[in-house]
């Protein structure tokens, strides 16, 4: 772009002026290649946070950050679906619902990411096992999508390049929130998979990174009929994320509570959401039988990893400390926030993408919301090394912690966006 090109682009935006379709896509290659300086794509991006996008400027900027880009194809076969979740503390349904979904006929191209913040990211689940990788070439995720039906991997150099310009410059200017860049973030990944259906989990709650079920209702709003516009078919469930979801939080820890699920057990919680995401008639039928969980271990295989090593239990190495009930009565609240960010202190996550993480470390939650304890009982048993990040981890739960009395349950829905 020239550089009156860029000034008439920067002053029309400024001017509140409709952008094109036109505009939009030569401000996502200016952006890409380099043209548009880090300075004038931070302008950009504050005017879109300021004043927001309308729905066809939204579609605009999806498709031009997924032509940025390859689009990926598969060739024929069975359905082509992928499921996103907003982020969430002990969500591992994507590891669950991959090979099941495989296992009932469907083929998943799941691209995933890394925890950022109090928030797991399932790569860093999968790295937990020995050998397990996630930078797949397109060959190589060709290969395990034809022999095993399903892979979790990484995204490649290739696919939608905008989204890793825009979400840097979006990180540096506190313009994450805008629902129409998140859109653009979440879906430009999503549809150059080549998908034909997408199923979104929008997290409600404390542990979530949209608050209230309103905000919630409004990005699952703007991601379905996004998608739609795509030719993708997609829903939405808003689903609650005040405690941890199952009884896991960490990387590996949550790698096994994912195998003992699909073996048929683990927490019915956990069960429940995996099925009603799945939108398949048998998905209950064949989770709770095990039969799935053969097609996880060769997901595993396929992609370097040591699938005897799920079958010993991935999570060791070790040692346990536990916080007890302060008093007798019933668990209210266990706000997953607080234990994500316990997580965190005990060397868990991470709060710059640089920065390492224990896959080892955690928490499992012994009494979960509604469970009725005796003083000194068991709430959650904490996985840490040598006591890194204990006291804090044990602060940040205790802070998140109500017991109170007489029954209490759970919220399990907020509801469902889209067909």
């Amino acid at each position: 772009m020239s550089p009156d090109e860029v000034d008439g682009l920067l002053n029309r935006a400024g001017a509140g002026q409709p952008l094109s379709e036109d505009d939009v896509r030569r401000f996502v290659a200016g952006a890409t290649s380099g043209a548009l300086s880090r300075p004038q794509v931070a302008a950009w991006l504050a005017w879109a946070y300021a004043r927001t996008l309308t729905a066809p400027e939204t579609a605009a900027l999806t498709e031009a950050m997924v032509r940025s880009g390859v689009r990926l194809s598969w060739g024929e076969g069975g359905l082509l679906v992928d499921k996103h979740s907003t982020g969430g503390v002990g969500d591992k349904v994507s590891l669950i619902l991959a090979p099941l979904w495989a296992e009932l006929g469907w083929r998943v191209p799941m691209i995933s990411g890394r925890g950022l913040g109090h928030t797991g990211g399932t790569l860093d689940k999968l790295e937990s096992i020995p050998g397990f990788r996630t930078d797949l070439s397109v060959d190589e995720l060709r290969s395990a999508l034809e022999r095993v039906g399903c892979f979790i991997s990484g995204q490649t150099a290739d696919l939608a390049p905008a989204d890793r310009v825009l979400y840097s410059v979006r990180n540096e200017t506190g313009t994450v929130a805008s629902i129409p860049l998140i859109v653009g973030s979440i879906l430009s990944k999503k549809l150059a998979e080549g998908i034909e259906r997408l199923v979104l989990d929008v997290k409600v709650g404390p542990g979530a990174f949209m608050k209230t079920p309103d905000a919630a209702a409004a990005l699952a709003r703007a991601l379905v009929e996004t998608a739609t516009a795509h030719g993708v078919s997609c829903v939405a469930h808003l689903t609650p994320m005040f405690e941890p979801l199952g009884v896991m939080v960490g990387n590996a820890l949550e790698v096994d509570e994912a195998a003992a699920c699909l073996r048929g057990g683990g927490s019915r919680a956990l069960a429940e959401l995996v099925v009603s995401l799945a939108e398949h008639p048998d998905a209950a039928e064949v989770l709770a039988s095990g039969r799935a969980y053969p097609r996880f271990l060769a997901m595993i295989e396929a992609q370097g990893g040591d699938a005897r090593a799920v079958d010993r239990g991935v999570a060791r190495g070790t040692e346990s400390a536990w916080l007890v009930a302060p008093r007798a009565g019933v668990v209210h609240a266990l706000d997953a926030g607080a234990c994500g960010r316990a997580a965190m202190a005990l060397g868990g996550g991470r709060m710059v993408a640089s920065d390492a993480v224990d896959p080892m470390v955690g928490l499992e939650v012994v009494a979960p919301v509604g469970a009725v304890v005796a003083a000194g009982d068991p709430i959650v048993r904490l996985a840490h090394r040598g006591g890194h990040g204990l006291e804090r981890a044990r602060s940040l739960i205790e802070a998140g912690l109500r017991i109170g009395d007489g029954p209490v349950e759970a919220p399990r829905s907020f509801g469902r966006v889209g067909v």
